[in-house]
């Protein structure tokens, strides 16, 4: 997905785009979690139209640091994310999705990107 496949995209509201603190190359993490259960199901990235088009789809969009180009979750494995609710943390830093997750949330197959991946039982 990438925006020239998009004519339409669409813009992230103003207030939005002022109250979400984008890092120097123009993202924010995004920490998406199971809405039933509250798991942490993966942590990942938007810009601003990511953003823009999770707000107006309700469909979980990031963008792929490493392709440098937009993704809808679930395009490929149709594992997709119904957005339930997105909150700000106190800075504007940080996005909290929470989601209504098809399919494994991780690329690996697992329910989430952390399980079985602990590294200690503190």
């Amino acid at each position: 997905m990438s925006s020239s496949e998009d004519t339409e995209t669409p813009l992230l509201p103003e207030s939005v785009r002022e109250a979400v603190r984008f890092n120097a190359d123009g993202l924010v993490p995004v920490i998406t979690q199971d809405a039933e259960t509250s798991e942490v199901l993966m942590l990942a990235w938007m810009n601003a139209e990511a953003l823009g088009i999770t707000l107006a789809t309700a469909q979980g969009v990031y963008f792929s640091r490493s392709r440098q180009e937009l993704w809808r979750k679930g395009a490929t494995s149709g594992n997709v994310q119904q957005v339930v609710s997105l909150a700000l943390d106190c800075d504007g830093d940080t996005v909290l999705m929470r989601v209504e997750q098809s399919g494994p949330a991780c690329h690996t197959g697992t329910t989430s990107c952390f399980t079985g991946r602990e590294i200690t039982d503190a």
